[in-house]
């Protein structure tokens, strides 16, 4: 079972969840994997302490052209959605940092005077912290593509156990690839104006991908009620509420996991491991 943890904007405490879901699981038996999907930023390793065992590079692979086969016919740069190539009168320019690496102009090149070479964008890295299996991604300082990255880590995931998802926030690609074929989504909100806000784009963009949501309401008590107003008129269950706490907030900045150290946390989170992860799922 594959659960994605998303949020529509940062700072709701979306990791605190993630890793606090993922170190239940764990506790109570069930062979579980953290998997730190925001490359762009991951901090999932500060409560989790790793031991990485393995690290790989991600690379994308951009288009080389031999100007000698080509005749500069612009077919590539016709194919190419995302303006990678660019067909001047003496020369076919290539932007290496906006190419997705489809191939696809490679393809269409009547003249087969395009290869590729390996961008580096990327790595990725597995390891153990205690009974939780880990892996996280990171973006190369100066490189444009998260969704390769997440990519690779899904592929890594275990076929067996349950897999926590640390999604980034928002809704962006790398979001959405996040997503893509996971089996639940547990969106967390903060019952503030900009929470409100951000979490109606982000029921949006689950609901377009036809996958099912539940939401927690972290900070509770810090705003008002229109989070839990809008949840009860859209029939999303709220499964959790984590309370505005002081100790919640002074644990997460010592890097602690609050689940670990909190009863009244490690309750409320076993309380939501029960209802997201079903008994035969846990086998």
């Amino acid at each position: 079972m594959t659960i994605a943890v998303a949020s529509g904007k940062g700072g709701t405490g979306k990791t605190s969840v993630a890793v606090g879901l993922a170190w239940i699981l764990a506790e109570s038996g069930v062979r579980t994997t953290y998997v730190d999907c925001d490359v762009e930023e991951p901090n999932g390793h500060i409560f989790l302490d790793p031991a990485i065992d393995s690290m790989e590079d991600v690379a994308v692979p951009v288009p080389v052209v031999d100007a000698e086969r080509c005749d500069l016919c612009g077919r590539c740069a016709e194919f190419c959605a995302y303006n990678a190539l660019a067909c001047l009168k003496d020369r076919v320019l290539v932007f290496p940092d906006i190419c997705h690496g489809c191939g696809g102009c490679a393809i269409v090149c009547p003249r087969d005077a395009i290869g590729e070479s390996p961008q580096p964008v990327g790595v990725v890295e597995r390891g153990r912290s205690g009974a939780v299996g880990f892996l996280q991604g990171r973006l190369l300082v100066g490189a444009a593509l998260a969704v390769p990255i997440i990519r690779r880590l899904k592929h890594l995931v275990p076929d067996d156990g349950v897999t926590i998802l640390d999604a980034p926030p928002g809704t962006s690609c790398p979001v959405i690839e996040t997503l893509r074929g996971v089996d639940r989504v547990l969106l967390v909100a903060e019952p503030t104006p900009f929470g409100m806000s951000d979490l109606t784009l982000a029921v949006g963009g689950v609901r377009e991908m036809k996958l099912p949501l539940d939401v927690v309401i972290n900070k509770s008590g810090l705003g008002d009620g229109r989070v839990r107003d809008y949840c009860r008129d859209e029939g999303i269950e709220v499964l959790a509420e984590i309370p505005n706490d002081r100790a919640i907030a002074e644990a997460y900045a010592r890097g602690a996991i609050p689940a670990a150290e909190i009863p009244d946390v490690s309750a409320i989170m076993e309380s939501l491991a029960a209802k997201l992860v079903p008994e035969e799922a846990r086998r």
